[in-house]
Parts: C-alpha cells; sequence; structure tokens
C-alpha cells in the first residue's frame, strides 16, 4: 500500500492531463511536410557526382578491393559457378521453350551488367528454374512451335484459343525480358520495392512449390522420349499428364535408360558421395558437368539421335549473339504476365542476398537492385536472354567456395564466353533426356519446401489456408493465375483480420503501473467501477460495427438497449432513475486505452462520439486515453472535439483518467 500511495504521489507532482493541455504545455507543433518543395530542393543541392557513385556501387568497392588477399579465392569460386552454369543454363533453357544455349547467354550478358550496378556481393545470377518457368509459359502462349509454323491452321484440342500468333521463341521471351527490366527500373525510380512485401513467406513457399510441380511434369515427356503437343492456357498441367498417359506406351526404352542412370547418378552423388567428399575439399564435385559432358560423348559415340531416335539438344551456334531490340508490338501482350515475373525475380534476389548480407555483416541496397536487375534485363533482352534472377544453388557454392566479390561472376563469364566462342557446338549431340534428368534431380530442395506446411499450420491457420489455396490454383489452373489468387487470399485475410483486431479489458496490477489484459494475467485486478477497453488496429468505417459490438459485449452493457427500454417505461408513465439501473452493475466509467490504435478516420470518430453521448445518457463517463498524435490531430480536424454536447475527453495516461474520475465523484 505504501508502495502505490508514493506512485501516485510521483504522479500527483504534476497536473491531471488532458491531451490538449500537455500539447499546450510542452509546446506541441504537427511537422510540416512540403513534398514538391522538398524535392525540388533536394535537386537543386543534389551531388549529381555522388549519385553516380551511388548508382554504380562497383566504382567504390573496386578501389578498395584487395586483390592479394581475395583474387584467387574469387577465382576458384568463379571457375565453380562457371561450371554450374553450364548445365543448369542449358536445362533451365528448356523450361522456357527456348533453345539450350540461351541458358548460356543469361550467365554471361546480364552478369556483366549486374557486376557493375549490383550490391550483392554472392549471388549468382543468371537462370533460375521458377523464372524460366513462368516465362515459359508465355512464350508457350505467344508463339508458335515448329508443328504449328509447318502447320499453320492446326489447333490443339485442349487449347483455349487458337493458334493465332506467328512469333517465335526467342521473340517472345526478349519481348518478355524487356518487360521485366522496364518493370523493374520504374519501380526504381519510384522506390516500390516495398510492393513485393505482398509475397509472404507462405506464399512464396507455397508458390514455389507448386511450381516444382509444374517443373516435373513438364519434363517427363522429355525423361520418356514422348513427343506430344504443346499445351496452351488454363489447366495445362492437366492437360499435359493426361497426353502423356495416352502416351504412355510409345516411351523411348533407350531415353528411358538414359534417364535412369543419370538420375541415379545425380541422386547417388547427392546423397552419398557430395557429403563424404565435403569433408575432404571445399570444392565440390561438378557432377552435373559430369553428366553433361558423359551424356554427350556417349550420345556422339553411339550415335543415339539416328539409331534410338533420342532427341538431342541441337544447334548451338558459335560467337555471341547479334543484337537484335526486341518485338514492341509484343509488350501489351506479355505486360501482364511480366508482372508476376518481375515480383518473383526480384522478391527471389533480394531474399538471397539479404540473407547473405546478414550472415556475412555487410549492407545492399534494395532499391539499387532493382535498377542492377532493370538494366541486366534491358541488356539482355537485346542478346536473345529470358528474365535472369539469382539462384539459391549457384549462390551458395559461390560463398561456400569462397567467393568474396562479384569479381567470382567476371571469372564465370570469362570462362563461359570461351565456350560460346569455341566450345558450345561440342553439347550438341547431348541428349535432352539428360538435362531433363538434371532438373528433375534438382528439385529435391523445392519439393522439401511443402514440410513447411506443417509449421504454418502450428504458427496461424490463415498462414496455412495461404499455402494451400496458393499451391493448388498453380497446379490445377495455372502458374500466375495461383500466383495471383494467392496475393488475393493475403490481402483478403489481411483485410478479415483488420476488421476483427484485438480487444481486451485491462486490469490493474497492485503497487505498479501496469495495466494488463485482465483475461490473460489472472492478477491484473479491475478497477471498481472503471472498465479499461484496450482496442489495438485501426478504427474505420469497416470495422466500427464490430468495434462497437465488442465495447457492448467486454464492457457488459449496451447502452442502446438501456436507452430504449427507459424510453418505454417513460411512454407508458413510468420514470427510472439511471443511477439504480441494476444493467449498468456500478459501472461509472468507461476508459478507451488508444495506445494500439494506428489510425481512425471520420467514421471511426463518429462513432466514438455516438458511443460517448450513449453512454452519457445513462450517468457513464466515456474517456480515451494514450492517443497517438496522429490519431488525435484527425479527431480534431472531425470538429467533433470539445464541440456539440459532449466534449472528447483525452487523456495522457490511464491514471489522468482515474485520478481526473476520482476528483469529478469527490466534487458531487
Amino acid at each position: 500500500m505504501e508502495k502505490h500511495d508514493a506512485l501516485l504521489q510521483v504522479h500527483l507532482e504534476r497536473p491531471i492531463y488532458e491531451q490538449e493541455s500537455l500539447n499546450e504545455d510542452y509546446h506541441y507543433e504537427k511537422p510540416k511536410t512540403f513534398v514538391f518543395q522538398d524535392a525540388v530542393r533536394g535537386l537543386k543541392h543534389k551531388n549529381w557526382r555522388s549519385c553516380f557513385m551511388s548508382a554504380v556501387p562497383s566504382i567504390h568497392w573496386l578501389r578498395e578491393y584487395d586483390w592479394k588477399d581475395s583474387i584467387m579465392s574469387d577465382i576458384i569460386s568463379g571457375l565453380t559457378v562457371a561450371i554450374m552454369h553450364i548445365p543448369q543454363g542449358m536445362a533451365y533453357a528448356l523450361l522456357g521453350n527456348v533453345p539450350p544455349v540461351v541458358g548460356i547467354y543469361m550467365a554471361f550478358f546480364p552478369v556483366l551488367v549486374y557486376f557493375f550496378f549490383g550490391t550483392s556481393k554472392h549471388v549468382s545470377m543468371g537462370t533460375f528454374a521458377v523464372v524460366c518457368l513462368m516465362t515459359g509459359k508465355t512464350v508457350g502462349t505467344y508463339s508458335m512451335s515448329h508443328n504449328e509454323i509447318t502447320n499453320p491452321n492446326a489447333t490443339s484440342i485442349f487449347s483455349n484459343h487458337p493458334v493465332e500468333y506467328s512469333y517465335t521463341p526467342i521473340q517472345v521471351a526478349t519481348t518478355v525480358t524487356l518487360m521485366v527490366g522496364i518493370f523493374q527500373i520504374v519501380m526504381y525510380v519510384f522506390h516500390l520495392g516495398i510492393i513485393t512485401t505482398l509475397l509472404s513467406e507462405p506464399l512464396v513457399n507455397s508458390f514455389t512449390t507448386g511450381a516444382a510441380v509444374y517443373v516435373l511434369v513438364s519434363q517427363i515427356k522429355d525423361l520418356l522420349g514422348l513427343k506430344i503437343p504443346r499445351q496452351k492456357g488454363y489447366f495445362k498441367l492437366i492437360f499435359t499428364m493426361l497426353d502423356i498417359f495416352k502416351e504412355i506406351k510409345n516411351a523411348n526404352l533407350t531415353a528411358v535408360l538414359i534417364s535412369s542412370v543419370t538420375i541415379a547418378g545425380l541422386v547417388c552423388n547427392n546423397e552419398f558421395i557430395k557429403p563424404w567428399a565435403s569433408k575432404k575439399c571445399s570444392v565440390p564435385i561438378p557432377i552435373e558437368l559430369i553428366a553433361v559432358v558423359s551424356g554427350t560423348l556417349i550420345s556422339k559415340f553411339f550415335c543415339l539421335p539416328a539409331k534410338y531416335d533420342i532427341q538431342d539438344v541441337g544447334d548451338i551456334p558459335t560467337g555471341l549473339p547479334t543484337p537484335v531490340v526486341p518485338t514492341f508490338e509484343l509488350l501489351h501482350l506479355v505486360a501482364v504476365d511480366s508482372i508476376a515475373i518481375t515480383m518473383v525475380s526480384y522478391t527471389i534476389t533480394i531474399s538471397m542476398a539479404l540473407i547473405f548480407a546478414q550472415k556475412l555483416n555487410y549492407n545492399i541496397d534494395s532499391n539499387q537492385e532493382l535498377l542492377a536487375m532493370g538494366l541486366s534485363n534491358i541488356v539482355g533482352s537485346l542478346f536473345s536472354c529470358m528474365p535472369v534472377s539469382a539462384s539459391l544453388s549457384r549462390s551458395l557454392i559461390q560463398q561456400t567456395v569462397g567467393g568474396r566479390t562479384q569479381i567470382a561472376s567476371i571469372v564465370s563469364c570469362m570462362i563461359l564466353l570461351t565456350i560460346l566462342l569455341w566450345i558450345g557446338p561440342f553439347f550438341e549431340p547431348l541428349p535432352r533426356c539428360v538435362l531433363a534428368s538434371i532438373i528433375v534431380v534438382a528439385l529435391k530442395g523445392m519439393f522439401q519446401q511443402a514440410n513447411q506446411l506443417v509449421k504454418f499450420w502450428k504458427l496461424s491457420k490463415y498462414d496455412a489456408i495461404i499455402w494451400i489455396v496458393t499451391f493448388l490454383m498453380v497446379v490445377i489452373v495455372n502458374i500466375d493465375i495461383g500466383l495471383l489468387i494467392g496475393i488475393i487470399v493475403s490481402l483478403a485475410i489481411i483485410l478479415v483480420q483488420s476488421l476483427r483486431p484485438y480487444t481486451c479489458l485491462l486490469g490493474h496490477i497492485p503497487n505498479t503501473d501496469l495495466y494488463l489484459d485482465s483475461s490473460r494475467f489472472k492478477a491484473a485486478i479491475e478497477i471498481p467501477g472503471v472498465k479499461i477497453f484496450h482496442y489495438c488496429g485501426t478504427l474505420n468505417f469497416a470495422n466500427t460495427s464490430h468495434f462497437k459490438s465488442e465495447v457492448y459485449k467486454l464492457i457488459g452493457i449496451n447502452p442502446q438497449k438501456i436507452i430504449e427500454h427507459n424510453t418505454r417505461l417513460r411512454e407508458k408513465g413510468i420514470y427510472i432513475d439511471t443511477q439504480d439501473s441494476e444493467d449498468k452493475q456500478e459501472i461509472r466509467c468507461i476508459v478507451m486505452d488508444m495506445s494500439a490504435l494506428s489510425y481512425i478516420d471520420s467514421s471511426g470518430v463518429i462513432t466514438l462520439n455516438s458511443m460517448m453521448k450513449e453512454f452519457q445518457q445513462i450517468d457513464i463517463y466515456f474517456y480515451l486515453v494514450n492517443c497517438t498524435s496522429p490519431v488525435f490531430e484527425t479527431i480534431k480536424k472531425c470538429e467533433l472535439y470539445l464541440h456539440g454536447t459532449l466534449t472528447f475527453k483525452i487523456f495522457v495516461t490511464i491514471q489522468d483518467a482515474k485520478m481526473y474520475l476520482e476528483k469529478e465523484l469527490y466534487s458531487r
């Protein structure tokens, strides 16, 4: 009791503060913001030299690069990543419905640009399965396959529309790349990287897992050596599976054998040999490259394409591609698909960049990454590239084997340049089933993400719903529709949560200044005659009705019903003293704690005012406390504060409201 009296004594050393008097005593002034004037002033005083330096981060870090200590590590890292680029690039290019050599182009041209403009030291840019698959979906929609070119009137029985486009796969792919680059530059200019926060962890996890199913199904035809028509439109996965079941009897046994041996070798290496070898040497065994070289040599020696009808990689031109401007008339057709590709590629890249930055204690600029990726894609679109993204597997290897900067990427580019100029045609006899096997084995990590569903279910049923809905829509309908539905469900859940915020009654912890949730803290005691209502979230036109019902339910009084009941009695000539109303349960005051109220609109203010009037009519005070400055300013703007029959009494703390109430009752 003595401690409590001491606390009260400390409180009484200052006056009982309402929000308005506090503002007057301590000279409150709303910060002035002049967006246009500040922007103009910023342009006038801008140091354009420093702007250029910040836009090209490589100028800064290259001057500080420790050549003696770091160059060998970066060379080894670059060599290792280049070896990974060859099989991954060729394999993932097939996901994009473009020639395998495009994957090598993607590991060269965009990576050079990223070297100058990127801020991450360790991400390996180039092909990424999900982004290539999304691009391949667009390429498949707006381009013509070989069969469609030879038979322009052909129509797939499962397509949503007849063949009506005469663009080549490369034309569509490069136009998508240009559109993605443009979107990323626009996001950079307007600092819109925050848009990717719409892609939550459950959404990205589910989306990539569903995409892994797409990738797996898309490779079955090459694994089995089947020749089935390319599906377009929605439910493509289902129709492709139907085609596979129809043609399974025509599987190429040689292709099945090659696929089985390749998959067995890759799995054996990844599960047994790789863990053992990692203890002996930090440089991983280039098993994918070994598979590609071995497959190429065996195919060439035994003439597999000619004797056994094995589909090979086909023509791989030597030299660098001639720069070609993308097809601008395609831009409006691929724009919508490019939005999804932009968000996914940037989200994946920035996530990996942040992981390495936090692990190795350096900073990255998320907005600068947009510029780097945008320029990389725009330049890449001139050289037959698909949109690029960071690869988790290559990035991990680049960092694990000792890579310290993007110099490793330059080393990788030089090795790939050698392949493009002289060695490329060597891989022409490579069976496509070998590349399909590499892709399928690499999907293990993406499928393992499905285990996260259990975690999401335990943490939040809402997150689990997002995961399940997104996955099903991706697999059943289409990959872009699944992403869109996932975002819509995420936003809907956020809306639902904002409509039903956390509310509780607060109790006082004796001998302290703490007021805690009385339903969770058993030591919290309600102040006699006072109900302290805590509200967390926003109060706007969408949830005012729920807000009122929560107040009435927790307080245990519905003033509207009491007023209506008393009105009916008065009409009958019966007078009721509200002070003696049993429904009130001796409640003299309601205090609303607004410390967690982040936003209020005019509808919310009007609702508060009407509730105050209702409780006033049954002789119950209604005070507001802990009101944040922006919320208080909104209340004042609504011109209800200190106007009309009821005044808003807004106290600084709960203790101020309590002391004021005791003073009011004592004066009576």
